[in-house]
């Protein structure tokens, strides 16, 4: 049995956060039942790169969820939104504040149905404050709550990164945990709950090394300042050919056994010298050195050394790494023409539990008329509901 057998949300979210949320529930057992609309499709259906006509992204992050069609501006939809959450755990949105209120989905409104309900709204700034109907991307929710104001270098300022931290880690880790945190709850008292989960108070919380010393101390963090943002040799240095390692030897021991793997046991004085002055000759010297060798003669040199440096990898080498290999970190998941489809593995591992991936992304409304059977309507009914537009 899967670790989350037997849970059954509701998601209503789209893109990215949402869809991440619930991918990590799926993939951990939980019975996923997307609810979308096909006059206002989700985006990330036509995101590219296309796998035929299937976005690659799209597979990857409904993958195991089924699919149910439905124009929730229609009275009759929002009749089988309540008849549904009769029978589910969780419902996840990821509207602006308001809005499911408005379609006759908001929580108040499904909690008469379903009183033991988690509800869960995931959004760009909350649902209070004067922001709360503001748009809002990623690169805002880290620019806003402080975090790409000492990510960067002076010179060129702040650094867009190629992962979406502010939709993952601010938001739909955030998401997860409150989700399972509340299913607890409901077990222990029968209580289910409204969960307000915002992008933005996510990002202002992942300041747990440098904020705690700004609002104790005053000590304002600021870009190349901290001994983890380039105001140390901890940093990335590029090689003789155009690559880069990442050099993070920060305690003591692992200095020593850099300098030595570098050849040079006359820097450990300098290495071990966490003073401005001593921080910045050692990486000029180590920015010197690095540039002496080729990225594949590094790799040779630090391949057997615990000094806390590995190379730069592209995703491609990141895939083929033995470490993610042997950790199964690249998983096959069904194709609706039986072929498999690489996707990137769950990185939960159980002494109970392995993730299974029923199949890609499916179809927008592809499992519309198998839910609505479950519901205990006939082919008749079903078939007034699409000539009315509420499914397609």
């Amino acid at each position: 049995m899967a670790l989350l057998t037997g849970l059954k949300i509701l998601d209503f979210s789209c893109l990215l956060p949402g869809p991440y949320a619930s991918m990590m529930l799926a993939d951990l057992g939980a019975d996923i039942l997307r609810v979308e609309s096909h006059v206002r499709t989700d985006e990330i259906r036509h995101f590219p790169p296309m796998d035929g006509e299937t976005s690659a992204v799209h597979a990857h992050l409904n993958r195991s969820k089924r699919s149910l069609s439905l124009d929730l501006k229609k009275p009759q939809a929002v009749e089988l939104v309540k008849r549904l959450v009769r029978e589910y755990d969780i419902v996840l949105e990821q509207f602006r504040p308001g809005v499911m209120e408005r379609l006759g989905v908001g929580y108040e409104q499904l909690k008469r149905e379903n009183p033991r309900l988690i509800y869960c709204s995931l959004t760009g700034f909350g649902q209070t404050g004067p922001y709360r109907d503001r748009p809002g991307h990623d690169i805002n929710f880290l620019a806003m709550s402080g975090v790409m104001g000492y990510s960067g270098r002076n010179e060129s300022g702040p650094s867009l990164l190629g992962v979406q931290v502010g939709d993952l880690a601010g938001g739909a880790l955030q998401a997860a945990v409150a989700m399972l945190a509340a299913v607890i709850y409901r077990d222990r008292t029968g209580e289910g709950q409204h969960l307000d989960i915002s992008m933005t108070d996510g990002c202002f919380a992942l300041h747990a090394m440098f904020g705690p010393g700004a609002l104790t101390c005053g000590i304002e963090p600021l870009p190349e300042a901290t001994m983890l943002n380039g105001g140390s040799f901890y940093d990335f240095y590029q090689t003789k050919d155009g690559r880069y390692f990442s050099v993070g030897s920060f305690e003591p021991p692992f200095r020593k056994v850099l300098c030595e793997a570098l050849g040079r046991p006359d820097l450990l004085a300098a290495a071990l010298d966490d003073s401005p002055d001593g921080s910045r000759l050692f990486a000029a010297a180590l920015r010197d050195i690095f540039r002496s060798k080729n990225f594949a003669e590094w790799q040779e040199v630090f391949a057997a050394v615990p000094a806390c440096v590995e190379p730069v990898l592209s995703f491609s080498e990141a895939c083929g790494h033995p470490q993610l290999v042997a950790r199964g970190m690249i998983a096959d998941v069904p194709m609706p023409d039986g072929r498999m489809q690489k996707q990137i593995a769950s990185p939960i591992k159980s002494s109970v539990h392995t993730a299974q991936y029923r199949h890609i992304g499916a179809r927008l409304g592809e499992h519309t008329d198998e839910v609505l059977r479950e519901l205990g309507m006939g082919e008749c009914e079903v078939a007034r509901l699409r000539e009315e537009g509420v499914i397609v």
